[in-house]
């Protein structure tokens, strides 16, 4: 028989939710006075922590939810979201009975935008219904829809990938310098992961190149230092001559680099 939650005037429920980062890590808090372990993870005490604003529906509408609480968490702190830890996290929420450990899930989705506001912070949930919104006709474009070496691209991104090691390291910058004969202007758009230190696990895009310096899309943590290894993966601008020449793979070129634009309907006629 399914229970049914808050059905008598004094109930001994705690509310729930889980983590699960892109990293393997997972964390999982309570609103409980004391950590209760069920379904193989333990939910630490968080009274602070608690999610808000919780909206479902039975409908297609997307579901909606928030989680709010203060960074000084031994588990979620101001460096490791401003790292990026947290991005794109699968999160669950719901309700558990600290006397029998009876749960139940009230919400799935993953986390959109986390916003710091002093010693608090806000994350933003995109609930599972939220895939039903998506565009699923694809719209023309003049440059590649696809994702570089994802499904469509269909390239290996075990060829456009390699290890490197960190010859220097310019904080000031955000910016980092590998050791090697590697031609940094191939990465420009990819992305860099760390396989060593704090940042171990962390993935960041290459947002520019600056006189051979690989300039990242965000704050590396300090003890990123020379010696560590790191990933580099090449990146793509999605035009078609780079798809083309650089790659040979126009065969799957997602995009429609000679259809007329817009523009086309306002030229004038050109006298020859």
């Amino acid at each position: 028989m399914t229970r049914r939650w808050f059905s008598t005037e004094l109930e001994s429920v705690a509310t729930w939710w889980r983590v699960f980062r892109q990293d393997g890590v997972t964390v999982g808090f309570t609103s409980h006075d004391r950590d209760l372990v069920f379904d193989h993870i333990r939910h630490l005490t968080a009274p602070g922590m608690v999610p808000s604003a919780v909206r479902l529906s039975s409908d297609l509408e997307p579901d909606s939810a928030e989680i709010t609480g203060a960074l000084d968490h031994e588990t979620i702190n101001a460096a490791d979201l401003a790292m990026g830890r947290f991005d794109g996290a699968r999160v669950e929420m719901g309700l558990v009975d600290w006397t029998t450990m009876e749960s139940r899930i009230i919400y799935a989705g993953t986390i959109g935008s986390v916003s710091q506001d002093g010693p608090t912070y806000s994350a933003d949930l995109s609930s599972v219904k939220s895939v039903l919104a998506r565009q699923r006709i694809p719209q023309t474009s003049p440059t590649c829809r696809a994702h570089f070496c994802g499904p469509g691209c269909n390239l290996s991104i075990a060829r456009f990938t390699r290890e490197a090691i960190v010859d220097a390291v310019y904080l000031a910058e955000n910016a980092l310098a590998v050791s090697g004969l590697i031609d940094v202007s191939k990465f420009l758009g990819g992305s860099v992961i760390f396989l060593d230190g704090q940042e171990a696990g962390i993935e960041m895009s290459v947002a520019a190149i600056d006189g051979g310096k690989l300039v990242l899309n965000r704050i590396f943590d300090t003890s990123v230092a020379v010696g560590h290894r790191i990933e580099l993966r090449e990146g793509c601008d999605h035009r078609w001559f780079t798809c083309s020449d650089r790659f040979a793979n126009a065969v799957n070129f997602r995009g429609e680099p000679f259809l007329p634009g817009n523009d086309l309907l306002a030229r004038y006629p050109m006298a020859h």
